[in-house]
């Protein structure tokens, strides 16, 4: 298992970026896929963006496509997602995401869950 916390939200103008952290407990750090997902005011939970458990692979939402980049440090059991060029409808909270069985092209729902950073974007 695997516990998450996200940080890094907060508000920010249109077409400015923010660089959301997720630090991740336990030792298999390395064995997990991970991801990023977000959920506006009064819409469902999407999927945004995920890494493979070995960085070769990545998804994203076409949505933030060219904006947004998911990353990982091993060394520091965290994973990152940049994000530039953002929009107002952008604002939602931000989850962090672990699966130990997941191929980021399927852009599912992944197993383990962190609380979520507000990341909101004023016009």
């Amino acid at each position: 298992q695997v516990q998450l916390v996200e940080s890094g939200g907060g508000l920010v103008q249109a077409g400015g970026s923010l660089r959301l952290s997720c630090a991740a407990s336990g030792r298999t750090f390395s064995m997990y896929a991970m991801g990023w997902y977000r959920q506006a005011p009064g819409k469902e939970r999407e999927f945004v963006a995920a890494l493979s458990w070995s960085s070769d692979s990545t998804s994203y939402a076409d949505s933030v496509k060219g904006r947004f980049t998911i990353s990982r440090l091993y060394a520091k059991n965290t994973v990152f997602l940049r994000m530039n060029s953002l929009k107002p409808k952008d604002t939602a909270d931000y989850y962090c995401a672990a699966d130990d069985d997941y191929s980021p092209a399927l852009k599912r729902a992944m197993e383990y869950w962190g609380n979520g950073t507000l990341v909101t974007v004023s016009s």
